[in-house]
This record gives structure tokens, C-alpha cells and sequence, in this order.
């Protein structure tokens, strides 16, 4: 964390005698098994000294660094000797810079610790108690359920226009009438999709990666992708129903993605059924919008 508090230091000595507005907290983060934290002790010490009103927290982190292999996170706090012997070194270590002190684990859900944000409620609550009443709300308002859905509704909005565009041009190709013959382009597109609306929610994937995620929220609605190909083989008709299914199927497995990808961001773990669910409801609606859906004349 040792350029994070360097990038800050501009900012906060350019008022030194001033109160801000706003309200500040400084925060320090420690991986527990790092010992050489001198430099980053000295630097703590100049802020502290020169803005005395910020609170300051400590928060040591990377706690799965010194678990015994294979052990995912215990109940919170955790009950563990050497946690406890290296945090009660690193609060010696840095004694008179900071307020409070927490132990956290923020990790990725493919390091495969549950929770994925281990500790959030007690940051939250260290924060909440540095922070002034009003800015105290306003952290538990945004960590609330409430709050979360509205978040998440404004990435999916978002979301809806990409989704759109992949929903024609899927669409177009499922219109073909030769079975299976798109079916390799129409795959690549959807899972060019659910990269594009990962990025959006904050995750990087490579193809394969992407193409991962598809066939893990798509479920059963692979068999149905078989079914839409073979259909084909009715004259005129089959092609129709084809694109009007290519159409929904790609629109809910956007739905699906964003489910998938909003709990990630979240600290959530995905839950396959309730990722079926959104999907088949999507699914549905998505039928009798797009079942008007037509060949493109070129095609």
C-alpha cells in the first residue's frame, strides 16, 4: 500500500491548515506476511503528524497467505495463534499511526476462498466508526441490499444496450437454413458477448475464459441449442423459429451473465439455479419480443 499513501500525500498536504468539507479517512494496508514495512511506518508517521484530524485505520490483509494448505477462511474473526502473533506485531509495529486496526481478505473468485470478501462487515463497521453520523449512513446505505439492487440496475441498463446489438446480429445468423452452420459463429459471438458485459462488471477474460462462463450459466439451454439447428430442416418455417430463438436464447444468456458477473462484483457466489431462473424468465419475455424476429433478405 506503500504507493497508494505516496499518491495521497500531494493531496493532503496541499491544505494543511485547513479542514476538508468532506470526509477523509487514511488507510493502511499490511499483507501479514510482510515484515518490511519501515519505509511505509515512516510515511505513516509524516501524514499523521501533519493531519492529526484523519483518522487512520490499519487493516492487515492477505490472511490466506499464512492458512495451513488447502484451509479455506475460518469463521470471522479468525481464531488462529500465528494470526493473531503476527497482527499483534504489525499493531506494535505501527503504534501511534492509526486508530483502529482489522484484520481482511480480499480475494478472487478464482483463488477459491469463500467469502471472497472476507472481513467487509467489519470494515464497513471500522469506517462507519471514524466517520462522521452522516457519512456513517451513507456507508451502510451503500453496503445495504436496496442500495445494491439500484447499483446493479444501472450496470445492467447498460448492459441492455450491448445486449442488444448481439441479440440481432445473433439473430441474423441463426437465420441461415443450413443446421449447424452457424452454429460455430453464433457460439463465438455469444461468448464475444459475455466478455464485452464482464469487462463491463469489472472482469477480464480471455476467450476461453468467457466461453467458460457460457457453458457453466447455460445449462439446459444447450440441449435446446441442438433442437434450434435441427428444426432448420423444415423448409422456410424452421429458419424463422431458428432466428427467433437465437435471439432470446442470446438475450437471456446476457441476463444470466450479468446475474453472474453482478455477484462476483458483489462478493457474491454465483448461484446456478437462481442464474437458471433469471435466464428462463428472460428467455420467456425475450420470445415474444423477438418472435417477430425475420430473415435478413441477404442471408
Amino acid at each position: 500500500m506503500l504507493a497508494a499513501i505516496l499518491s495521497d500525500r500531494p493531496r493532503l498536504s496541499r491544505q494543511p491548515s485547513t479542514k476538508s468539507r468532506g470526509a477523509r479517512v487514511l488507510i493502511i494496508t499490511v499483507k501479514i506476511s510482510d515484515f518490511a514495512t519501515d519505509s511505509l511506518k515512516q510515511i505513516a508517521q509524516q501524514i499523521r503528524q501533519q493531519h492529526p484530524d484523519i483518522p487512520c485505520l490499519l487493516a492487515v490483509t492477505c490472511l490466506h497467505e499464512v492458512y495451513p494448505p488447502n484451509a479455506d477462511h475460518p469463521p470471522y474473526p479468525p481464531a488462529s495463534e500465528e494470526i493473531d502473533r503476527i497482527f499483534s506485531a504489525l499493531k506494535a509495529t505501527f503504534t501511534g499511526c492509526y486508530d483502529a486496526a482489522i484484520l481482511i481478505d480480499f480475494t478472487l473468485e478464482e483463488d477459491g476462498y469463500d467469502p471472497v470478501f472476507y472481513g467487509l462487515e467489519a470494515f464497513r463497521d471500522a469506517l462507519a466508526e471514524m466517520l462522521p453520523e452522516a457519512e456513517s449512513a451513507a456507508i451502510y446505505q451503500l453496503l445495504d441490499e436496496g442500495a445494491t439492487d439500484k447499483i446493479g440496475t444501472l450496470y445492467r441498463d447498460t448492459a441492455h444496450r450491448y445486449m442488444t446489438a448481439f441479440t440481432v446480429m445473433a439473430a441474423t445468423l441463426a437465420a441461415v437454413p443450413l443446421p449447424f452452420a452457424t452454429m460455430p459463429v453464433l457460439t463465438a459471438l455469444q461468448v464475444s458477448m459475455v466478455g464485452l458485459l464482464g469487462k463491463l462488471y469489472g472482469q477480464t477474460l480471455t476467450p476461453s475464459q468467457a466461453g467458460g462462463v457460457v457453458s457453466a450459466i447455460a445449462g439446459g439451454f444447450l440441449a435446446q441449442a441442438v433442437g434450434r439447428e435441427l428444426i432448420k430442416f423444415i423448409p422456410g418455417f424452421g429458419s424463422v423459429i431458428a432466428a427467433s430463438w437465437a435471439a432470446a436464447y442470446t438475450w437471456a444468456l446476457g441476463e444470466g451473465a450479468c446475474l453472474y458477473f453482478g455477484d462476483l462484483m458483489g462478493g457474491k457466489k454465483p448461484d446456478p439455479q437462481q442464474i437458471q431462473a433469471v435466464m428462463k424468465e428472460a428467455f420467456q419475455s425475450a420470445q415474444e419480443r423477438f418472435r417477430k424476429v425475420k430473415p435478413s433478405e441477404n442471408t
